[in-house]
């Protein structure tokens, strides 16, 4: 369906797609993109303001696997690698979708009435304790997370966007165009907010607040991967379903947790209990697997990039606080994604991501020593970690699994202890040891207990 335009109607906008929009702010970014980081936001933000992040990896998720091979136990050296840089795939086959980047209101190739929507920030301090405390990060708590938003939409505006919406032509006011997208949809992307509230009120009334573009993408979703929290929020109290999935499967949750936006999970938090944690998508993760991953990615861009890197360094924050908000909301630790059975501890050590396993093993459980021995296909998260050759970090993880009660002397689905997946090197040896001690030690005192009975 093409939308007529009646000549009072062109100040606004002229509805271009989702996808052109998404174009528009891809060519903008990339030719204003630091050589040195091609996957960086276009000027550092203060790690205080997550307001105009940019977030370039395609939501995939990749972490599942039925295979040894993607089990970090192979035998190949660990190498970092700079966050990829990825292009929209508009026309691609694969997983990506038409929103895979974060957009920030400044669409400045369209004439528009009602400007921008009103600029918001999100506040999330985190504090970094002293080195010797063991991690590099804080456990989530009231001190260290400040949420402040939730500004009151412009009532002057609102009453435009509602005499702009009942003078527009009933087809496009409500219709959808060739690709699936409405109005809604199109003012939410460019973060129109009072026009996007008016356009929402009346599909609404209308039985279409959850209507999808041709990704599976409701108006909702729309605003979440353009990391709009009071378009989130307003549609939200609209009634949009917060548990409306596209078509691979995300959620809201997983988009948020996915591109590390912890404004707009705060939004989809409040929520509860409608929201659903352990929701999946179609590749059986859960939004804190994929939160697990999506820090992993930043974390190794960030090594890589000498941890100088002011716009990566906020991104791997926020994505982390996002992983902390979803398991301080009730995400389960235990979760396994259903491709292989990792836990997102699994997901952590195989990256050899270093801060997420220290915080992970930070977090008071009751049955601390089964979460650590859970198996993911026959592999422990020792199995893994004794499989991160040539990572930087393999010994620390070593120790902080054993040091949690990790058991060495448990044996994959090939008969291999973790001791066996170690590399063959003076440093292979010396962690071997180090491994046989700690099986001779737990030996010890399980005889111990025994001839005590």
């Amino acid at each position: 369906m093409h939308f007529d335009k009646s000549p009072k109607e062109k100040p606004c906008c002229t509805l271009p797609t989702v996808k052109k929009l998404l174009e528009q702010k891809r060519k903008r970014e990339t030719s204003s993109v630091p050589p040195s980081c091609s996957a960086a936001s276009t000027s550092p933000v203060p790690p205080t303001t997550i307001t105009h992040l940019s977030s370039l990896e395609p939501f995939t998720c990749t972490g599942a696997s039925n295979s040894y091979s993607d089990m970090a136990v192979s035998f190949e050296p660990w190498t970092t690698a700079p966050e990829p840089s990825f292009s929209y795939y508009l026309n691609q086959p694969g997983p990506s979708y038409a929103y895979n980047l974060p957009m920030t209101p400044d669409y400045g190739t369209q004439p528009q009435t009602f400007g921008d929507a009103i600029s918001h920030t999100y506040e999330c301090p985190l504090t970094v304790p002293d080195p010797s405390l063991g991690s590099s990060w804080p456990l989530l708590d009231s001190q260290t997370t400040q949420m402040t938003f939730g500004t009151p939409l412009d009532a002057a505006k609102l009453k435009e966007a509602r005499m702009l919406l009942s003078g527009m032509d009933y087809s496009r006011a409500i219709g959808q165009d060739e690709d699936g997208d409405t109005i809604l949809h199109i003012y939410t992307a460019k973060g129109l907010r009072e026009c996007a509230y008016a356009a929402a009120e009346k599909l609404r009334d209308l039985g279409k607040l959850d209507a999808k573009e041709h990704k599976g993408k409701t108006a909702l979703l729309v605003a979440v991967t353009a990391n709009h929290p009071e378009i989130v929020q307003d549609l939200l109290s609209l009634g949009a379903d917060i548990n409306a999935c596209d078509i691979k499967g995300q959620t809201a949750l997983h988009l948020a947790a996915h591109y590390g936006f912890p404004g707009v999970l705060q939004e989809i938090l409040s929520s509860r209990p409608a929201v659903n944690l352990e929701a999946r998508n179609f590749e059986g993760m859960t939004a804190l697997h994929c939160g697990a991953i999506s820090h992993s990615i930043t974390m190794k861009a960030l090594s890589s990039s000498g941890l100088a890197d002011v716009s990566l360094q906020t991104k791997a924050a926020d994505k982390l606080s996002c992983v902390q908000m979803l398991l301080s909301a009730g995400s389960s630790l235990l979760s396994q994604e259903i491709k292989s059975n990792k836990t997102v501890l699994h997901l952590a050590v195989k990256e050899g991501n270093i801060d997420l396993v220290r915080y992970l093993l930070k977090i008071p459980l009751a049955n601390m020593k089964e979460f650590v021995n859970m198996k993911a296909h026959g592999h422990t998260a020792l199995h893994m970690a004794a499989g991160l050759h040539g990572n930087p970090h393999q010994e620390e993880i070593l120790q902080l699994l054993l040091s949690k009660g990790a058991d060495p002397s448990i044996r994959n689905l090939e008969n291999d202890q973790p001791a066996h997946l170690l590399q063959s090197d003076l440093h292979g040896e010396q962690l071997k040891l180090m491994l046989k001690k700690r099986n001779a030690s737990s030996r010890r005192r399980v005889m111990s207990l025994l001839d005590q009975e």
